[in-house]
């Protein structure tokens, strides 16, 4: 349960002639100054000719600060620009000494500091954040020997193929020009134009269109590095990766008509989440899987390891776990910090090198002309959470916002000064390139080891349990249902249909469209029978306890002291948290006579909120809440999304006003009778969704 927080400290205050408020300086609190340092005497009132006459010209306190004001805003992001970041550590459970000679992967136990961003790809900086998209997962390592940037999502796939489509893909992705909407969504006409015309999205599409892009926090979804990477050892020895970032918690989303109701409530919900784990002290943690293989595996894999949307099986090559990732504290500005932070895919290590993947080659070059772009020149790097925890030394000097420039008389090498004059020089043990040898004409052509783009996306579906391809029949339902031109829609159809007939057709029915289309032409033949992943699937890779999730719990004035208690504290023996919803947010008083302090209202604090809830109301206090709307959109939301339903005796009432007669119950809606059901309870929520639910009730 969240404590209430201190009052902050009497600070002292006096009224002005206007009855204006001012604070003043004293004790612990500092005195207030202009950029310049200079005290300033009055931050309430512009300098002017007499109290009620012109502002005056030579008031600079006033012109500093609108000054700095007017100019506060920097661009945002073209893509990636709602996000949230956090401050953390990356520490060696596993040494890859034998595969990399990056010092982080050496000695177990080993510790570096670590900044990670999480984001959304379509929507503006404004957006809300349970959109169906994307996620970016960015993670920062400042490491001894430089920053390595490990810049992913949390989907292991793209949907394009060469970095020459990045604009057309976020383009058309995007609010559509003419109109200026739809924000933070591709459910229009423009993103199923793009990539229904993109037969190699297909993959990427299907992943967007499953419960993946909807997670239910940054804590509860994987990332991964999407491209394939080299890690060389001391040798000079090449091995291959993928990197993927997998949560302690386990992975976890919501469904579709949940995320709509949340954006309505809470469009903070995914920052929010990130940011009461940290402060509470349940730190998210994830572990750093690579998955390794050489030449042998790929010139037998059946795609193309440099294609960005291709990804390899976990069962084909198994994940090796060989470190954490552990975020422990926020900014103390987010500007700063998670809005001024710099990403850049060329920021590699000594033993991290690139592959020849097209789109990874095209991130190289576009990530660092972005960033100069966004934060005004080449000296980005100077802004602290940008700059290096290692030493560092260049001759680059000058730009916009130097912070640091060579000392002395040289600024240029070779030079045949004396130290310390003379400067920093290159060391043969510095960063070196893997050697792989290259030929071939220079052409503008795509390898026809790229052709493969429906194979893929079939194991993608078949790997997904019936209720998760339920939700991406709904998904594409829903997006193409937005798309004003049949001709798009019959388009999209027809790639679908080689993904999985069934798909198709249940997407057609739900679209009114028929006859179907005739199948999109393939370029090379699907592979039928690539087996199933069972890794590919949320559901199957979920946790099973209630540990890191939030239980709601809906009380009133005389709330059994007894039973609150247990439920609190069976919640928070597994690691979970605990928020009251009261008829006022100043609480209620208990059975035993406490006071009890409540954090949501209830018009404030609606079910989707909570990952299970509970009903402990008293006959009175049930009697009061039956006649709000809001009470019975709460239980009735619940129900719908398939949570798990504790309640007392007198919740009948409320259930009953929300249509949730017996009959209408299953094995999801539990009976309170003592305290010692708390416990079971929480155990039973552990599985946190009764899905054999969902079939019965129809939430789109």
């Amino acid at each position: 349960m969240t404590k209430t927080p201190k009052a902050p400290k009497a600070v002292a205050t006096h009224a002005g002639p206007g009855g204006e408020t001012h604070q003043t300086a004293g004790n612990d609190t500092p005195v207030m100054t202009t950029q310049q340092g200079l005290a300033i005497s009055d931050d309430q009132n512009t300098l002017r000719a007499g109290a009620r006459g012109p502002a005056l010209m030579e008031d600079f306190h006033f012109r500093e600060k609108i000054f700095h004001f007017d100019h506060e805003r920097i661009p945002e992001r073209v893509v990636h620009a709602r996000g949230y970041g956090a401050h953390g550590y990356f520490e060696l459970t596993d040494s890859l000494a034998d595969v990399c000679k990056a010092d982080l992967f050496g000695e177990v136990g080993v510790r570096t500091p670590a900044f990670v961003r999480f984001s959304t790809v379509a929507g503006n900086k404004g957006s809300a954040d349970m959109v169906r998209d994307v996620r970016g997962f960015a993670v920062k390592l400042y490491t001894s020997q430089g920053n390595w940037d490990l810049v992913g999502n949390n989907i292991p796939v793209f949907f394009i193929q060469d970095a020459i489509k990045f604009p057309d893909f976020v383009h058309a992705a995007k609010q559509e020009p003419d109109r200026d909407f739809p924000q933070a969504q591709t459910a229009h006409d423009n993103f199923w134009d793009f990539v229904s015309l993109s037969p190699e999205a297909t993959h990427m599409v299907c992943w967007a269109m499953s419960d993946r892009a909807i997670p239910r926090s940054f804590r509860f979804m994987e990332g991964f590095g999407v491209h394939t990477f080299r890690l060389i050892n001391a040798e000079g020895q090449s091995t291959y990766v993928k990197f993927h970032w997998k949560p302690k918690l386990g992975l976890q989303s919501v469904v579709w008509n949940e995320a709509l109701k949340i954006n309505g409530a809470d469009p903070d919900f995914h920052r929010r989440d990130l940011w009461q784990a940290i402060k509470t002290g349940n730190f998210p943690e994830w572990e750093l899987g690579v998955q390794l293989f050489d030449d042998g595996f790929a010139d037998s894999f059946d795609f193309d390891i440099l294609d960005p949307t291709k990804l390899i099986p976990e069962e084909l090559v198994p994940v090796r776990r060989v470190g954490r990732l552990v975020l422990d504290r926020m900014p103390d500005n987010f500007f700063a910090e998670t809005e001024q932070v710099a990403f850049c895919t060329q920021n590699i290590i000594p033993g991290i090198d690139f592959t020849n993947d097209p789109l990874l080659q095209g991130r190289n070059f576009s990530y660092l002309d972005t960033q100069t772009k966004r934060l005004g020149g080449p000296n980005f790097t100077h802004i602290p959470i940008n700059a290096p925890k290692c030493p560092f030394a260049n001759f680059q000097q000058d730009g916009h916002m130097a912070m640091h420039n060579p000392k002395g008389r040289a600024n240029y090498e070779p030079n045949s000064w004396s130290q310390p004059a003379a400067g920093p020089r290159e060391t043969p043990a510095g960063y070196t390139s893997y050697p792989e040898p290259e030929s071939g004409p220079k052409l503008r052509q795509r390898s026809d080891t790229f052709a493969d783009h429906y194979s893929q996306a079939r194991q993608f579906y078949i790997s997904q349990t019936p209720v998760e391809q339920t939700h991406m029949r709904d998904a594409f339902v829903f997006e193409l249902s937005k798309v004003e031109t049949p001709a798009i829609r019959a388009r999209m159809l027809s790639h679908l249909l080689h993904v999985d007939t069934a798909l198709a057709e249940g997407v057609a029915s739900g679209l009114g469209l028929s006859p179907l289309p005739e199948p999109a032409r393939a370029a090379r033949p699907v592979l039928v029978g690539l087996p199933p992943s069972p890794a590919l699937s949320i559901l199957r890779n979920g946790p099973d306890s209630f540990t890191g999730r939030k239980l709601g719990i809906v009380v009133s004035n005389g709330v059994d002291a007894d039973l609150l208690s247990a439920l609190i504290a069976a919640t928070e023996a597994v690691d979970g948290t605990v928020e009251l919803i009261a008829p006022t947010v100043g609480g209620i008083v208990d059975s035993a006579g406490n006071d009890v302090m409540a954090q949501q209202k209830i018009n404030g604090g609606p079910s989707v909120l909570y990952d299970a809830v509970a009903l402990l109301p008293t006959v009175e206090g049930a009697n009061l809440l039956r006649h709000e709307a809001t009470m019975r959109d709460f239980i009735a939301d619940a129900f719908a999304h398939a949570k798990f339903i504790a309640h007392n005796d007198a919740a009948e009432i409320l259930l009953a006003a929300a249509g949730l007669h017996p009959r209408a119950r299953d094995g999801g809606v539990i009976a309170l009778e003592r305290a010692e059901d708390a416990t079971t309870f929480i155990q039973t929520c552990g599985a946190l969704r009764l899905w054999s639910r969902e079939g019965k009730v129809h939430t789109v």
